[in-house]
């Protein structure tokens, strides 16, 4: 894994001043080819000429505000001179386009600066957008906890869920209800959050559940 070239590229983020949850890794593939999205249902054609390489990161944080577990991603395509060429960003189970068409939002040179949904993380580059999305405000305050462990469909053969742990998810995420400031603060990765996708998805597993556990202990009856 090319640890230059992936911090050379990676987006700056904006999160809410009260954003109570931050990063934990960051699982990178770097695409030279066509390709599927080891993490997204998505593919790459590689038809834009003008691009050479395609990073994902494929950005893991313990827990969104509602439930546990949480990816998004960021995809920044790169030029033959090293230029960004264009960048997207995951939203909620789709994805937008990460780069403004003035290219505003690309900080020194190479780093797309993207605003993180408060306590939900959906990325986008204009955090005026954010607030139209529905509840919102909700989320992070009376529905905070609601879905429990969420287990995505690249994990179904190795996590399940059932009450006792939604139950402990929610008990958990209610602590941490807040009220977004809507004053945003800069956040840049530290390198040793970057580990090769593979490498992330044996943790995964692994990471949920040691939180369970930790849940059980401060919730359990």
């Amino acid at each position: 894994m090319d640890r230059q070239l992936i911090k050379a590229y990676a987006p700056y983020l904006y999160f809410d001043k009260h954003e109570p949850f931050f990063p934990v890794r960051v699982g990178v593939t770097v695409f030279e080819r066509e390709g599927a999205s080891p993490s997204f249902r998505r593919s790459f054609s590689f038809r834009d000429s003008r691009v050479k390489k395609i990073i994902e990161y494929a950005i893991y944080w313990d827990y969104d505000i509602q439930h546990l577990y949480e990816l998004e991603h960021v995809w920044v395509y790169i030029g033959h001179e090293g230029e960004v060429i264009d960048c997207e960003a995951s939203f909620h189970g789709k994805y937008l386009k990460g780069l403004l068409k003035d290219r505003s939002n690309l900080a020194d040179g190479t780093h797309v600066r993207l605003y993180a949904q408060p306590g939900k993380h959906a990325l986008c580059p204009v955090p005026e957008f954010l607030e139209l999305v529905p509840h919102f405000w909700t989320a992070v305050n009376e529905n905070a906890g609601i879905d429990g462990l969420t287990v995505p469909y690249f994990l179904e053969d190795m996590l399940t869920t059932n009450e006792e742990t939604n139950r402990l998810v929610e008990a958990y995420l209610r602590t941490c209800a807040f009220t977004p400031t809507l004053a945003y603060v800069e956040y840049r990765f530290d390198e040793s959050l970057f580990v090769p996708w593979n490498q992330l998805l044996d943790e995964i597993p692994h990471r949920i559940q040691i939180k369970i556990a930790e849940l059980r202990e401060l919730f359990g009856s």
